[in-house]
């Protein structure tokens, strides 16, 4: 049995023959257009909106894990290389103490060479000028007995040198240290220097005396320096030229 459709009279007039309105179309909705015989032609089917924008997306849920203690093998490894690096840390102190013990002991006896230079050098150059003074200036590489000693030397030959007007010149050739102690804090060495001395005077028609002195000298240590206190002659060559 068909369904019996409404009049197209009942839908475009009222009782009193006024126009009825137009039913409202939802938004979002298309218009149904109706056919002649009043049949709807298509059905409206209203396009659901979004109701949420990009923005408003919700955050993920956050998940607390709960603490673990480390286990016992990340705490052995933790501890092994501690023990590791500490073992190679004294490994490398006791490797680098013996180098630096070596390198300051070849800083002492390098200052210990250049004293016994400096001092054997002033000790034995002089000129008729400056012999007055050659005990006061050798005294600041002397000490104890032997300082006296010099002096007494010095002063019994500054008036026949002045006489013959004697020149000296000392030029040392090497210089090397004997022996230190103790090696921890040295205060006491020996040093050998090898020395050419000139001597020229108007007496001997200003011939140059050649020799050839080695010296061995006794230091010690004051503070940080280094005196001379005893010294002995352990070569000497006359290569003076014979005329």
């Amino acid at each position: 049995m068909e369904d019996q459709q409404p009049d197209p009279g009942d839908l475009t007039a009222g009782s009193d023959g006024d126009t009825a309105p137009e039913a409202e179309t939802p938004p979002g909705a298309r218009k149904t257009p109706v056919g002649k015989a009043g049949r709807s032609t298509g059905s409206a089917v209203p396009q659901q909106e979004s109701t949420e924008s990009d923005g408003d997306e919700q955050p993920d849920e956050v998940v607390l894990v709960a603490h673990r203690p480390a286990g016992k093998r990340l705490i052995g490894a933790a501890a092994a290389a501690s023990v590791l690096f500490v073992g190679a840390a004294a490994f490398a102190g006791a490797m680098a103490q013996p180098y630096l013990s070596e390198r300051a002991m070849v800083q002492t006896k390098l200052a210990i060479a250049t004293r016994a230079t400096d001092a054997i050098t002033t000790l034995w150059t002089y000129t008729p000028d400056d012999m007055n003074t050659l005990a006061d200036r050798a005294s600041r590489f002397l000490a104890g007995d032997f300082a006296e000693e010099y002096r007494r030397y010095i002063d019994a030959i500054v008036e026949p040198n002045k006489q013959a007007q004697v020149t000296n010149t000392t030029q040392v050739m090497g210089a090397a240290v004997e022996s230190v102690s103790p090696p921890d804090t040295p205060t006491e060495a020996t040093a050998i220097v090898y020395t050419n001395s000139v001597a020229t005077s108007p007496v001997t028609k200003n011939i140059p005396s050649l020799r050839y002195l080695s010296y061995r000298l006794t230091l010690e240590r004051e503070g940080a320096t280094w005196l001379v206190t005893r010294m002995s002659t352990i070569t000497s060559f006359d290569l003076t030229p014979q005329l």
